[in-house]
């Protein structure tokens, strides 16, 4: 009766630190975080006939650098302009290395 006391004991603790590890905290950037990618991104070189709006996932390298996860638009000018002006661009006081952060953005007529 021990051994499967024991037994079950283990199992909840084993299950619970496997829910616990799959939790995935999507953050909102810090304002200058914001400010300087919104710097990055200035200047498109496509004509924006519309307002688009993009969410963008991303997260920080070990060296400080913008690693684009995932850009959620359909238009491919939007899409390459994002991953060639942030991907692995570094900014001053980027945020916690391996956190996912969310961040909204709309690209206006100019």
């Amino acid at each position: 009766m021990k051994k499967f006391k024991l037994l079950a004991l283990a199992l909840v603790i084993g299950t619970s630190s496997l829910f616990a590890m799959n939790k995935t905290n999507l953050e909102k950037p810090k304002s200058e975080i914001r400010t300087q990618i919104v710097k990055l991104l200035k200047s498109p070189e496509f004509k924006i006939e519309q307002e688009i709006n993009v969410t963008l996932t991303f997260t920080f390298s070990s060296k400080g650098e913008i690693v684009i996860l995932n850009v959620d638009s359909n238009n491919s000018e939007v899409l390459n302009f994002i991953r060639q002006n942030l991907n692995y661009h570094k900014i001053e006081n980027p945020g916690e290395r391996d956190k996912i952060y969310t961040m909204p953005l709309k690209m206006k007529v100019a």
